[in-house]
């Protein structure tokens, strides 16, 4: 079993770490990279074919649902796996790459038939779904967990660096070429995978004894009354995550629709949100070591509560100040997303290492997938209820379900009490 010395850990300091994590994220940058891209467009190609948008949120799901099954099961596979490149590189490899050449292929399915693009669609999501979970674990694998708020700040930045590519650089192509940004986007994804095959050696566990806990006795463990904690932040993370894939699917729509901005810059809200996510997201991670995950969380959760009910106000607001036509509503609502995407960016960074203290080195990966199973479990139910309330009250109408989601959260992390970073439950306690 790999033991780490906490204290020899907080002399090293996570400078030690930070090389090794911004190489680990570029794992994390090829999904930045590709889920604007996708969640933007995406539906815009929907609908060259369908016109409700409840239909559209309803085929938007087919990703969370395979999420919901595969990233539990191949996370725990990997955790299984033993190999001479590691635990996680063998599945990073073989399935990012095919991801990346399905991703490219996607404008072409569009333009073809609404059958060829569910079919790519379908068969995409497989691939980078089964990836997600390897590349999401590859980090606490690697470093120590009273570290990890800060690790994970890192790696999200080079996510928020991804989306800032996608949604600022490519997405304004699209008004030229439609195919140019996928394939940009999958050539990017196959340097990614370079980097980390070269670069990130993979640690397992020191000794002969290993624990292997058998994966539903772990799932159990997790869900038992001296546990109570992790069903807690789990059920908080379903209502936060709630709000964010609720709103997610439409903004692109939103800014089309609503604000009357060009198909190339239906992406802006995602890359102002992406910027201010990848500025805070090293800071969020520090900040939170200070005074606490579950503080950060919910203060953060507050926030995002407060600055979603004021957006259905933009256009108001916009008219008041004599601001005409969509212009100034677009400035407010802008500004407001990069207000939402530098507060956000704290609840992610967070929350993942609260998970991950509870878990031994053993079962990192079940610990994964159960975030996995609950985040993609409301990002289910999200999209079609959200495109629902814009059939019947319009797109004002998402802010205000995704602000009541968030408040959920808000109360539900009141009643976390483990997972902060040098608390008992942590990971190093259980032997990783």
């Amino acid at each position: 079993m790999r033991y780490t010395d906490p204290v020899k850990e907080k002399e090293r300091g996570f400078r030690g770490y930070l090389g090794l994590t911004m190489l680990i994220g570029f794992g994390f940058l090829t999904m930045g990279l590709m889920d604007p891209l996708y969640d933007t467009y995406v539906p815009m190609f929907l609908r060259r074919y369908i016109n409700s948008n409840a239909a559209v949120g309803g085929i938007m799901t087919l990703d969370n649902i395979l999420q919901l099954f595969l990233i539990p099961l191949v996370s725990v596979w990997s955790d299984r796996t033993r190999t001479r490149i590691g635990r996680r590189m063998p599945f990073i490899a073989v399935m990012l790459p095919i991801a990346g050449i399905l991703f490219a292929l996607i404008p072409l399915s569009a333009a073809s038939s609404l059958w060829a693009l569910i079919v790519l669609l379908f068969v995409f999501n497989i691939f980078k779904t089964s990836v997600r979970g390897p590349v999401v674990a590859l980090m606490p694998d690697t470093i120590p967990g009273v570290f990890r708020s800060e690790a994970n700040g890192v790696i999200n930045m080079m996510g928020g660096f991804g989306l800032i590519i996608g949604t600022l650089i490519l997405a304004p192509m699209m008004n030229r070429d439609t195919e140019l940004p996928f394939l940009i986007s999958a050539f990017c994804i196959f340097a990614a995978v370079a980097v980390l095959l070269l670069f990130v050696r993979e640690k397992l566990p020191e000794g002969e004894a290993e624990e292997n806990v058998p994966m539903l006795a772990s799932i159990r463990q997790a869900f038992s009354g001296n546990n109570a904690s992790v069903p807690r932040i789990l059920m908080a993370l379903f209502f936060w995550f709630m709000a964010y894939e609720g709103l997610k699917p439409f903004l692109g729509l939103y800014m089309v629709e609503s604000l009357k901005v060009s198909e190339g810059n239906a992406a802006l809200a995602q890359g102002v949100a992406g910027i201010a996510g990848a500025a805070m997201a090293i800071p969020t991670g520090y900040m939170a070591h200070k005074i606490g995950r579950r503080n950060y969380i919910r203060h953060s959760l507050f926030i995002l509560t407060f600055v979603l009910c004021l957006i259905p106000l933009c256009s108001p607001a916009a008219a008041l100040l004599g601001l005409t036509g969509s212009s100034g509503a677009l400035v407010f609502f802008l500004s407001l997303m990069f207000i939402y995407g530098a507060v956000w960016i704290g609840v992610v960074v967070n929350s993942f290492p609260m998970l991950w203290q509870m878990a031994s080195f053993g079962t990192m990966g079940i610990y994964t997938g159960l975030y996995y199973t609950f985040s993609q479990s409301a990002a289910i139910l999200a999209p079609p209820i959200t495109g629902l309330v814009i059939d019947i009250a319009g797109y004002e109408g998402i802010f205000i379900f995704a602000a009541v989601c968030m408040l959920i959260a808000f109360f539900v992390m009141g009643g976390v009490s483990a997972g902060e970073a040098g608390s008992p439950a942590e990971a190093e306690s259980k032997g990783n």
